[in-house]
C-alpha cells in the first residue's frame, strides 16, 4: 500500500496541482507587463506588494496540531442552525429618493450603496462556497444567494478591496457582467477580470489614495493591514485595501480587510471625518490577528477614524475562523455601547439609510 501511495504521489498529485492551478477560479497569472506596470507604485518591491509595517500571516509549525484540534470543538456553534434569510430587493424603495444615500449589507462583505445617485456594489461575493477550487467546501450561511443577483439593478461599479475568495467569486462576476458599467479595483485585480472576459476599457485599478470622480462621488482606494493571493504561488501580488465613497452630503468609509494599526487615524485626517462606515469585525483569531480586526479593535478603528455611525461586515455569511458565528457582533455592540459609538445593524437585503443609527438585534432571534 505504501508503493501505491508513493505512486500516486509521484505521478498524479503534480498533475492535479497544474489543474487547480489553471483552475479559472484562480484568475489570471501574473506576467512581466504587469511587474512593469506594478513599478509605478511604491508599495511593490518588484516581486510583491508590502505593508507599511511589519506584518506576520504565517502560522508556526507548533500552532497546527491545537488549530487542528480546535476544528472539532463547539463546531455547532460556528454557524447557525437554519440559513439566515435574505430579504428581497426592492426596486421602489430603493430608487424612491434618489438623493437619499442608502445601502443594503447581503451578509459577510457585500454591500449595495446609493451616493449620489449612483449604484456602487462593493465586494459581490455572492457566491455559495468561499473555498478555492478543492473537494473541501466553505459554505455560504443563506441559501440561493446567487439568485439576488438577478433583481439587483443596474450597477455603475463594482469596487473590490482585494482578491480573496470571500470576497471575489467567478460564479458571480460571470452573472454581474451585463449590469456593471465599471470595475474599480486595486492594484493587479485587473488581471484576474481580464481573464473572465471583463473588457480591460471598464477596469480601473487603484493604488493606495488614488482616486477618481465618477460625476459627484469622489472615490478614494484606502490602506489597509492585509495581504492577498488566490493560488498557491501568488501571496500578494495584487494590492489590498478599503474605500472611501464622498459627496458634497455624504462620506463613507469602507475599511476592507486588516489588522489593526495607526491608518486608521491617519485615514480619518486625510478622509475623514466619516458620517457612515462599514468595519470589517469578523474571521479572526489569536494566530492571525496583525491580518484581521478582533470586535474591540474594530470599534477602535472606527473611533480612530472619526467615524458617526458604524455597521460590522465580515460576519453572517462563512466560518473562516473557529468562533461562533454570532460572537463578532456582540462583542462589537457591547464595545461600541461602551464607547459611545452608534450602530446601523440591518438585516441581511434590509434597505437603510447611509449616516443614520437603527436595526435590530436580529441575530438573537437566531440560533
Amino acid at each position: 500500500m505504501t508503493f501505491l501511495l508513493q505512486i500516486f504521489f509521484f505521478l498524479f498529485l503534480p498533475i492535479i496541482l497544474v489543474m487547480l492551478v489553471f483552475h479559472p477560479q484562480f484568475g489570471g497569472r501574473l506576467k512581466k507587463k504587469h511587474r512593469k506596470a506594478y513599478k509605478r507604485s511604491k508599495h511593490w518591491n518588484g516581486k510583491q506588494f508590502e505593508n507599511l509595517v511589519e506584518t506576520k500571516m504565517d502560522m508556526k509549525p507548533k500552532d497546527i496540531p491545537g488549530l487542528l484540534r480546535a476544528q472539532f470543538k463547539d463546531r455547532h456553534l460556528r454557524a447557525p442552525e437554519k440559513p439566515i434569510p435574505i430579504i428581497p430587493f426592492d426596486e421602489n424603495p430603493w430608487n424612491a429618493e434618489p438623493e437619499k444615500p442608502k445601502f443594503i449589507w447581503y451578509g459577510h462583505s457585500v454591500g449595495l450603496l446609493k451616493i449620489g445617485g449612483k449604484n456602487l456594489l462593493i465586494d459581490p461575493m455572492f457566491g455559495p462556497d468561499a473555498s478555492p477550487p478543492a473537494p473541501m467546501k466553505t459554505k455560504r450561511f443563506s441559501e440561493n444567494s446567487l439568485d439576488v443577483i438577478d433583481a439587483l439593478p443596474k450597477i455603475d461599479a463594482v469596487l473590490f478591496t482585494h482578491d480573496h475568495y470571500d470576497h471575489i467569486d467567478l460564479k458571480s462576476v460571470k452573472k454581474l457582467m451585463p449590469k456593471v458599467d465599471n470595475w474599480f479595483v486595486g492594484l493587479g485585480i485587473g488581471r484576474h477580470l481580464e481573464r473572465w472576459k471583463i473588457p480591460s476599457t471598464k477596469i480601473m485599478e487603484f493604488d493606495w489614495w488614488q482616486a477618481l470622480d465618477l460625476e459627484e462621488v469622489k472615490i478614494t482606494y484606502t490602506l489597509s493591514r492585509h495581504f492577498t493571493g488566490r493560488g498557491p504561488f501568488d501571496r500578494q501580488q495584487t494590492l489590498w485595501g478599503g474605500w472611501n465613497f464622498k459627496t458634497e452630503i455624504i462620506n463613507v468609509y469602507w475599511s476592507g480587510d486588516g489588522g489593526y494599526g495607526a491608518h486608521f487615524k491617519e485615514i480619518g485626517e486625510r478622509l475623514g471625518p466619516f458620517d457612515h462606515a462599514f468595519m470589517e469585525n469578523g474571521q479572526y483569531n489569536e494566530l492571525w490577528r496583525q491580518i484581521h480586526l478582533h470586535p474591540e479593535e474594530s470599534v477602535q478603528a472606527a473611533i480612530d477614524a472619526n467615524v458617526k455611525v458604524a455597521t460590522p461586515v465580515h460576519w453572517a455569511g462563512f466560518a473562516l475562523a473557529l468562533h461562533p458565528w454570532k460572537e463578532p457582533i456582540e462583542r462589537f455592540a457591547a464595545e461600541a455601547e461602551k464607547k459611545g459609538l452608534q450602530l446601523s445593524t440591518p438585516r441581511i437585503g434590509q434597505i437603510m439609510e447611509l449616516g443614520k443609527p437603527g436595526g435590530a438585534e436580529w441575530w438573537s432571534e437566531l440560533t
